[in-house]
């Protein structure tokens, strides 16, 4: 079989139209160029595309419709096609679309006839979306990453500075994953080396089906009560466990705490005495209650807040008795410890024995003690700051997010009030501005006597020594 001597001997006349669908069809764009460089007509392969780019361009020089970054781009593609008949590199370059953002294309030029050039582009707006998004993706990867490096630092500090004998154990191969210096202190053992040993190891026989029965709890219910277990060597402890979810493995804590002879725990180490002395005389008031809101300890500043003589006075008592909406804010607040585990800057009232109120904002915490959780309360007086941001005996709110404030804080009603000031001050100041400060234009345009616009300007405090008898 003879070859082709020529494409036109394979592709015989084709006509201008069909040859542009076959442009269109081959590439997402197709330019013919003059030997300057003018764009004479242009043909698309989608409608989207055709949208971003517009008709506008033909007669414009190519070199108008690229950024100034790509022009350099352009004109080397011409200069390459119109010296070198057979250049079949492709360069991208980026258009300004009709909506102002860039586009970008790859093309590639070559020579149409003697008189004519051809740029047959590609849009590369899907492969740069692509682009961003694994840019963006990657970005997140590497926030992540570092976050979890913090966040097993800070634990891994945590873990090793603890003043308890801590063990994180698989129930599945009943060997220790991991220990803290504590915990090898107590058992006697290099951290190093407990670490894969089995455990329970080294106690008497009660005291290890004690630990194995809590292991199991823990492992069926995901909570067990506090057991007793004593070594061979004679020392006797409280153990306590929780579950822990390591990806898709179950592991579980156990807290080993050392009891003396007498039965009891062994006093709470020095750092947890400093932990109580500080607790005891910090200026916020705290508060430890049970699950039923009941105060069971409180330190010097939540009494004098509440105007209290002795802690026994507080203790047993619950402590909706000295909060501002009887039967509602602890009601909230144990709700969202119940279900979130905190509570951040909530906000009421302190009331005291004798009947005086203080501004407070409470943050509170659910602790976990076995199977008698407990909730933590801190209690801060805002009174002076309250009173600063107020400015008067009674300042407006001064935007929508002060006004919601309020909600919670003081009956609807009030709030509607404020609600309806805010925007009668917004509507007078607005009025005075646009008649610069002319009352009585100022009043005729709202629709009030002047007498009604100076009561309310004095309401306001907007009135100015000199004004009144304009």
């Amino acid at each position: 079989m003879k070859p082709f001597d020529a494409p036109q001997a394979a592709l015989g006349d084709i006509g201008n139209d069909t040859m542009a669908a076959l442009l269109a069809a081959a590439s997402d764009i197709a330019i013919i160029l003059d030997g300057e460089g003018n764009i004479r007509d242009l043909a698309y392969g989608s409608d989207e595309l055709s949208s971003e780019v517009g008709e506008d361009w033909i007669g414009k020089p190519w070199a108008d419709t690229v950024t100034a970054e790509s022009r350099p781009r352009v004109e080397a593609l011409l200069a390459e096609a119109s010296t070198d008949a057979t250049a079949a590199n492709w360069e991208q370059v980026d258009h300004i679309s009709r909506s102002g953002a860039e586009l970008p294309v790859r093309y590639l030029v070559a020579r149409l006839d003697a008189r004519h050039l051809i740029a047959v582009g590609r849009n590369l707006q899907g492969i740069a979306a692509l682009q961003q998004r694994l840019v963006d993706a990657q970005q997140s990867l590497e926030r992540d990453y570092w976050r979890l490096r913090q966040l097993e630092t800070r634990y891994r500090l945590l873990f090793r500075s603890a003043s308890d004998a801590i063990l994180i154990m698989d129930p599945d191969t009943g060997k220790v994953v991991e220990a803290n210096p504590a915990a090898a202190l107590l058992l006697a053992a290099d951290s190093r080396r407990l670490v894969g040993r089995p455990f329970p190891e080294g106690f008497d026989d009660e005291g290890t089906r004690a630990i194995q029965s809590l292991i199991a709890g823990i492992r069926a219910a995901g909570r067990a009560n506090d057991v007793r277990a004593r070594l061979r060597a004679g020392t006797e402890f409280q153990v306590s466990g929780a579950p822990v979810r390591q990806e898709s493995a179950s592991l579980i804590l156990l807290r080993l705490s050392p009891i003396d002879t007498d039965g009891e725990r062994q006093p709470t180490p020095e750092p947890r005495s400093r932990l109580s002395r500080m607790v005891e005389k910090a200026p916020d008031g705290i508060v430890l209650t049970g699950q039923d809101g009941r105060i069971l300890s409180a330190n010097s500043a939540f009494l004098d807040l509440a105007q209290l003589t002795t802690e026994d006075q507080a203790r047993g008592e619950s402590l909706d008795r000295w909060l501002g909406r009887p039967g509602v804010d602890l009601n909230v607040l144990i709700a969202n410890l119940r279900q979130h585990g905190a509570v951040r800057l909530f906000a009421t009232q302190i009331r005291s024995e004798f009947g005086a109120s203080s501004e407070v904002e409470i943050s509170a915490v659910s602790i976990h003690n076995g199977d008698q959780p407990s909730f933590g309360f801190i209690i801060r007086n805002v009174d002076r700051r309250v009173s600063a941001e107020g400015g008067g005996e009674r300042a407006l709110p001064s935007s929508i997010e002060h006004l919601t404030e309020l909600v919670g804080r003081v009956p609807l009603k009030e709030v509607v009030r404020e609600s309806t000031d805010m925007i009668e001050r917004l509507c007078i100041e607005a009025a005075l501005e646009l008649t610069g400060d002319n009352r009585a234009s100022a009043a005729e345009l709202l629709g009030l006597s002047r007498q009604s616009l100076y009561v309310k300007l004095r309401r306001y405090d907007l009135s100015e020594p000199g004004h009144e008898g304009e």
